[in-house]
């Protein structure tokens, strides 16, 4: 079932926006410096990797929503492919990720308005809970508002760091020893499985198929152009940060203070909260339609079916801000560390991709199968990379599966003693 009543529509070049932004968000100017820490020179080889491994999984994905658009995205292929109750799994840990994906974006984009403005830990929080407030409003009326103003933003982001790589003073910079060059690969790995957080939105925006005027003509370039112009800032920017002198706090503050003399919090922060805000909102948004579809499917209750005049499930991204209003709390209140946070997401995003080719095996024809293959040992690379915080995902599997295989016998048993 599709959102068909929706009729402000985005087109190839605002969908190359919106997912560049959604990728790009907070995390082009922390995400670098967290796998040099993990890595050191071993994080442009980790970049590198995962920019050309990324491709082929985009691809995939974009030729299952051009074929499939369906609000419930990877759940929907994996259901077209191996029926109810796996299609179902997946859209349930999908769901499920959000209590560690959505404080772990809002926590890094509060890293920037820390660089601003210091604040007391409880206008911390509070500050925190505002940003969800902007994020309902922002998807109040639709999608395409917000692709609008993300395809702006993305372009910001973009200079920034161009301007940055472009006037880097070279005398002042740290030298590269040959001996950095060297390739150890589990370090590489283990920066790898902390950057792939970088690219989760490439499958969001099959749960946004619908939201293209011509989803079979501009998902796929819009997928592409996004994904490779993302790839592309995040080896800049990590080798930015690999020249420039090592610093406390956000390096990218430091490195604009240091290029310009000044104002790095102001602009950096500026952009890093809009682009952490971007992130979100289109997660919150593909989150939504997905507990909208499921309510029209009968696996969640039926008060989450209803649309406001804009097309938008409003009562379902009502719950999931509240829900997510509440985790930031407990994750405030245990202090609980951000790498988790990132590890244990990434490891459910790694399941729902592997589900997703595995169901491109069956839903699309053999002239994918090159890179449907490429896609699933992306998948393979990512777990090794990831490792113990794959836990996570594994336990979803063994709770969710389960109850789903029971919910569906009820289901089907009361229909038959219906008739």
């Amino acid at each position: 079932m599709t959102m068909t009543n929706n009729s402000n529509k985005i087109g190839r070049w605002q969908g190359a926006g919106l997912l560049a932004t959604t990728l790009l968000g907070t995390s082009v100017f922390i995400l670098p410096q967290m796998t040099i820490a993990t890595a050191g020179f071993g994080a442009m080889y980790a970049w590198l990797i995962l920019t050309f491994a990324i491709i082929p999984v985009a691809l995939v994905f974009g030729r299952l929503s051009a074929i499939f658009p369906h609000a419930a995205g990877p759940a929907y292929f994996v259901e077209k492919a191996f029926g109810a109750v796996y299609g179902r799994t997946i859209g349930l840990i999908f769901l499920l990720v959000v209590p560690l994906g959505a404080p772990a974006a809002l926590l890094m984009t509060y890293q920037f308005i820390n660089a601003i403005v210091a604040l007391s830990p409880t206008i911390q929080l509070l500050t925190q809970l505002g940003l969800l407030l902007v994020i309902f409003l922002l998807n109040y009326r639709g999608i395409h508002i917000s692709a609008k103003l993300q395809f702006l933003l993305t372009f910001a982001i973009i200079f920034v760091v161009l301007l940055l790589f472009g006037s880097i003073n070279t005398s002042t910079t740290s030298a590269i020893s040959i001996s950095d060059y060297a390739l150890d690969i589990n370090p590489v790995m283990a920066a790898a499985g902390i950057a792939f957080w970088s690219f989760l939105g490439v499958e969001a925006m099959s749960h946004l198929s619908a939201d293209f005027k011509e989803p079979k003509k501009d998902l796929i370039p819009a997928m592409m152009i996004g994904t490779i112009l993302v790839g592309a800032i995040y080896l800049i920017s990590t080798l930015l940060l690999l020249r420039a002198p090592s610093s406390e706090g956000l390096a990218m503050v430091s490195v604009f203070d240091q290029v310009f003399g000044g104002f790095g919090a102001q602009i950096i922060g500026t952009l890093g909260v809009a682009g952490g805000l971007a992130t979100v909102n289109v997660y919150t948004a593909s989150i939504a339609r997905l507990a909208w579809s499921f309510s029209n499917d009968g696996v969640l209750p039926r008060y989450f079916a209803k649309l406001n005049q804009h097309g938008v499930p409003l009562r379902a991204l009502s719950t999931l801000l509240l829900i997510m209003a509440l985790v930031l709390i407990l994750t405030f209140s245990t202090e609980t560390d951000l790498e988790d946070l990132i590890g244990w997401s990434n490891g459910v995003f790694v399941i729902i991709y592997f589900a997703s080719m595995l169901a491109a095996i069956k839903l699309l024809d053999k002239r994918n199968l090159p890179l449907i293959i490429l896609g699933c040992l992306f998948c393979l690379m990512l777990s090794w990379g990831l490792g113990w915080r794959m836990i996570y995902a594994c336990i979803l599997l063994c709770l969710t599966a389960p109850l789903l295989y029971w919910q569906h016998s009820y289901q089907n048993t009361k229909q038959l003693l219906s008739q």
